[in-house]
């Protein structure tokens, strides 16, 4: 069979899963379980966003493959111990996405993006029934990665009215976070050091996305100009014959302010 459409290309998928999960697959894909293969899915998702950056669409297609073989390897796994079929996982999000799209699939009318996000959100709660008694963030997942985690409680917290007027005063908050850091560095309070630290990043993110600005985004691509910046010096010292660990220091900042006129990569 010519598995040219999505649902033949699935099947092949689901029947090659299959097999590698049966008696006379593979040793090693039949002792997975949910638990054990939770950390390929974090570093699949981002092996996948690396190559959406680089916009390398071979590499993002290869990606996006690993990202469904880990969705329907852990719903085939769910499937076999009876708690849920793989049909109910696709039946589940399709039924999602045209009860939070009624502008598309109902009588309702969204003309903008914020009308959009704002029926989202409605629907969650009073369609759904996602309304946290406790707390807003109670929504936010609790292994959500920490910059990422951060990112989601300002947001929800935004929608809440929480928020800061200007983007002034967000900087001022980070100077007095920053003014605390110090305070703790010079009395040598590890715990306190960390705790400021931790204010630092906390309030870098909220300036971030006053701004509308992805922390992530900006974080990675400044690992990218650091890694290609300290290559740059790598590659120097070795034409001249010398090794880093014996550099002068002088020496460093003088190949490393070199490098910073270099042309990034595109």
């Amino acid at each position: 069979m010519n598995y040219n459409t999505p649902s033949e290309g699935f099947n092949k998928l689901y029947d090659i899963i299959k097999q590698l999960r049966s008696p006379d697959g593979c040793p090693w894909d039949r002792k997975q379980t949910p638990d054990s293969i939770k950390e390929n899915i974090i570093e699949e998702a981002y092996e996948c966003i690396d190559a959406i950056i680089e916009d390398d669409t071979s590499h993002v297609c290869e990606e996006l493959g690993d990202l469904y073989l880990l969705a329907t390897f852990t719903s085939i796994m769910y499937e076999e111990d009876g708690k849920f079929s793989i049909d109910a996982v696709f039946k589940g999000i399709s039924d999602k996405l045209i009860r939070r799209h009624p502008h598309v699939f109902a009588d309702a009318v969204a003309d903008s993006s914020e009308e959009v996000v704002h029926q989202w959100e409605e629907i969650k709660q009073n369609v759904e029934g996602r309304v946290h008694d406790n707390s807003v963030l109670d929504s936010v997942p609790k292994h959500f990665p920490p910059l990422l985690k951060a990112q989601k409680l300002q947001k929800k917290a935004v929608k809440s009215g929480f928020d800061w007027n200007q983007i002034d005063d967000v900087i001022l908050k980070l100077d007095e976070e920053i003014h605390e850091f110090k305070e703790a560095v010079a009395a040598e309070d590890k715990s306190e050091i960390e705790a400021e630290l931790g204010d630092i990043l906390f309030t870098i993110v909220n300036i971030a996305r006053f701004l509308s600005v992805d922390p992530s985004t900006a974080l990675s691509k400044t690992n990218t100009k650091f890694t290609n910046r300290f290559q740059y010096i790598e590659q120097k010292i070795k034409q001249s014959n010398q090794v880093m660990k014996e550099t002068p220091l002088e020496k460093l900042e003088e190949l490393w302010q070199e490098a910073k006129l270099q042309k990034e990569p595109d």
